[in-house]
C-alpha cells in the first residue's frame, strides 16, 4: 500500500476506541496509514460518510464498533451490520472495490485483536492496489 495513502476507521467510543487507547498504552505498533476517528458508536456511521472519505481520496475505511450483543447503546452495532450491507451493495455501483471497506467487532479488551484488523485492511488494500497496477499495465 502507497504510504501517503490513509485508512479512515471510525471507531466507538466505548469499545475500539477504548482498544485503540489501550494499545498505545501497550505500546502495540499499527500501520501509520489509520487514522481512527472516534464515533459514540458504530451505529452512528452512515453510509454516506464512508463513501465521502472514499471520495475524498481514503485508500479504505473501517467501521469498528463492539460485539454483537454488547452494544452501549443496546442495538447500535446491529445497525451498523445493517448499513455495512448497503455501504457494500453501493460501493461497486459507485467504481469502488469490496476490499476497500471492512466492518470488524473489537471490545475495549482486545488491543491485539484491533491492530490485527488494522493490519489485515492494510493488506488487502496492498493487494487491490497491486492487482489494479497489473490491470493498468496489461
Amino acid at each position: 500500500m502507497n504510504r501517503e495513502q490513509k485508512i479512515i476507521a471510525f471507531c466507538c467510543n466505548w469499545c475500539s476506541y477504548a482498544a485503540a487507547d489501550l494499545a498505545g498504552i501497550s505500546r502495540l505498533q499499527y500501520p501509520a496509514s489509520i487514522r481512527i476517528i472516534r464515533v459514540m458508536c458504530s451505529g452512528m456511521v452512515h453510509p454516506e460518510m464512508v463513501m465521502h472519505a472514499l471520495a475524498q481520496g481514503a485508500a479504505g475505511v473501517m467501521i469498528i464498533g463492539c460485539h454483537l450483543g454488547e452494544c452501549h447503546y443496546i442495538k447500535g452495532n446491529e445497525m451498523a451490520l445493517a448499513r455495512a450491507e448497503v455501504i457494500t451493495d453501493t460501493l461497486e455501483d459507485l467504481g469502488y472495490a469490496s476490499e476497500q471497506f471492512q466492518l470488524t467487532w473489537v471490545s475495549s479488551a482486545e488491543p491485539e485483536r484491533l491492530v490485527e484488523a488494522f493490519r489485515n485492511m492494510c493488506g488487502r488494500l496492498a493487494v487491490l492496489q497491486s492487482e489494479q497496477s497489473a490491470d493498468h499495465i496489461m
